[in-house]
């Protein structure tokens, strides 16, 4: 039997299921690939207060005892969740660095508090200097490509783009900027840059607020596709039609939360509709 590609998320943990490592492991299973988890944050929800984040880090020896453990055993591919600290974040980049890992997948996860402010400016400074350089691909949304290019918040394709470049310049290879539904276009779209040209991604855009878990889901399913052989391009694009259908299948978990259905592209390709 061909031996199974391994790889790492390093992130926090949804009590939920639907987002952090819980949607890292659904999606690594969906696209072949065999997952291992080094946990930063616990997070659990309060139905008690409108569903309120509380957020339990952990400790950064605990976090690196978790590496260790993976590590000894090997993997393919790497992707980085929510950190939660700049010692966590100076971590992974001296963990990448040390043990020459390839295929790493930087979803720069900023907790914030409203659409225009960031709660740990100082985070985003390390997820910026200190990580972003060491990212084969990065994956933004709008709010964290303005977090981390610098620039105003981003409202059309082209403030997309000139975000790309900024952050390419702070060194990752690629960089990914999902715009998803947020500027007006019909589609759903999201700019690739690799430092010379870009590419739009374009897809169905799909009417619905159940998302929870999409910007994991996204970076998982690219990581996965690197980790297996596949170029960044075509990874991508693979991970763009599986994080599409897994939102076409989505569905409300209560009054204030709906996630991804992460077969969702299987039940497309079997022609099921369970």
């Amino acid at each position: 039997m061909k031996p199974i590609n391994k790889v790492l998320t390093l992130a926090g943990s949804d009590s939920s299921g639907g987002a952090g490592i819980q949607a890292d492991l659904k999606t690594f299973q969906e696209r072949g690939v065999y997952g291992m988890t080094a946990l930063t944050t616990i997070v659990a929800m309060d139905p008690d207060d409108q569903w309120a984040h509380r957020v339990f880090p952990i400790a950064l020896s605990t976090v690196e005892e978790q590496l260790k453990t993976i590590l000894s055993v090997g993997i393919q591919g790497m992707k980085t969740g929510m950190l939660g600290s700049i010692g966590i974040i100076e971590l992974a980049a001296r963990t990448i660095e040390k043990h020459k890992i390839t295929n790493v997948v930087v979803d720069p996860v900023m907790i914030c508090k409203g659409a225009d402010e960031a709660l740990h400016p100082e985070t985003n400074e390390a997820l910026r200097d200190v990580l972003v350089p060491k990212a084969t691909v990065v994956t933004p949304n709008l709010f964290e490509a303005a977090q981390l290019a610098g620039t105003a918040p981003i409202h059309t394709l082209e403030d997309m783009k000139q975000a790309a470049v900024r952050i390419h310049e702070q060194g990752a290879k690629y960089v990914l900027v999902k715009g998803g539904s947020k500027i007006g276009l019909p589609t759903s779209i999201d700019v690739l840059y690799d430092g010379r040209v870009f590419e739009i991604l374009e897809a169905d855009l799909i009417d619905t607020t159940y998302t929870h878990g999409a910007g994991c889901t996204y970076s998982a399913a690219i990581a996965a596709e690197l980790a297996k052989g596949y170029d960044v391009v075509a990874s991508i694009r693979t991970a763009k039609r599986f994080i599409t259908e897994a939102i076409r299948y989505s569905f409300p978990l209560n009054q204030y939360v709906g996630p991804l259905r992460h077969n969702g592209l299987r039940l497309v390709e079997s022609g099921s509709e369970e």
